[in-house]
């Protein structure tokens, strides 16, 4: 008995109540016919009040858990962001052949609705980039990418972001093509084949980035619009951003 658990102790303590309330008032008023009536009485109501409590009632509690979660996590998202996603996307777009034409895109990024944040993510997996390993300089992002490792590495330590797919592959696809040239000797002189393959590594962290910065941004319009005004005046595609009001 002492191995049951405390949930199994408060069953039975919470049966056997019951059972003492109705011996009770049958002992009282010796009238079995009106406690089986209320019985039933209360057997009907059951499955509404399951109905009412385990799944209305839960999913409303489970939605706004979400809705919390889902604020934290934005809060690492802008974090990451802040300090290294944005000086990131500035960095890998030297390396996009079609940078300028996918910027076009971006241009009235100031009078997008959330219809337009929340849509564009179909548009980008339609896009087609050209990466081109050659285009920038690897060594720069290289040791860009090392001086982040320490932040990227706690950030992985976070136990909410494993429930956060797409900010998880995001993180990989990073901490990835930071190995990839933290292993190559010569980041100057490297064969076709294996530009090649940076520039499938380089276009995957890209595109990640693109599609969390993006997300980002629809959080902010929606619901911090003097944060959605900064992230505008620090756009990576943007030659002329300014974080400075002229």
């Amino acid at each position: 008995m002492k191995f049951l658990s405390w949930k199994i102790w408060v069953s039975l303590g919470l049966i056997g109540l019951s059972v003492a309330i109705y011996l009770a008032n049958y002992l009282i008023f010796r009238d079995a016919g009106y406690m089986f009536r209320l019985l039933l009485a209360q057997l009907g109501f059951l499955p509404i009040s399951v109905l009412l409590v385990t799944i209305i009632v839960n999913q409303l509690l489970a939605h706004r858990a979400r809705a919390a979660k889902l604020s934290k996590l934005n809060m690492v998202i802008g974090t990451f962001l802040s300090e290294v996603g944005t000086q990131l996307l500035k960095m890998i777009s030297a390396y996009d052949l079609k940078a300028a034409d996918f910027r076009q895109n971006l241009s009235s990024l100031a009078n997008w609705s959330d219809a337009d944040f929340a849509a564009f993510p179909k548009r980008l997996a339609d896009y087609k980039f050209e990466m081109d390993a050659a285009a920038g300089d690897l060594r720069t992002l290289r040791d860009f990418l090392e001086s982040k490792k320490d932040f990227l590495l706690r950030l992985l330590e976070n136990p909410n972001l494993l429930e956060h797919d797409s900010f998880s592959n995001l993180l990989l696809a990073v901490f990835h093509l930071s190995e990839e040239l933290s292993q190559r000797r010569d980041l100057e002189h490297l064969s076709p084949a294996d530009r090649e393959h940076l520039a499938v590594d380089l276009k995957r962290a890209y595109t990640r980035l693109i599609k969390e910065w993006l997300a980002y941004l629809g959080h902010l319009n929606q619901n911090y619009p003097y944060l959605f005004s900064l992230a505008l005046r620090t756009n990576p595609f943007d030659p002329a951003a300014s974080p400075e009001i002229k």
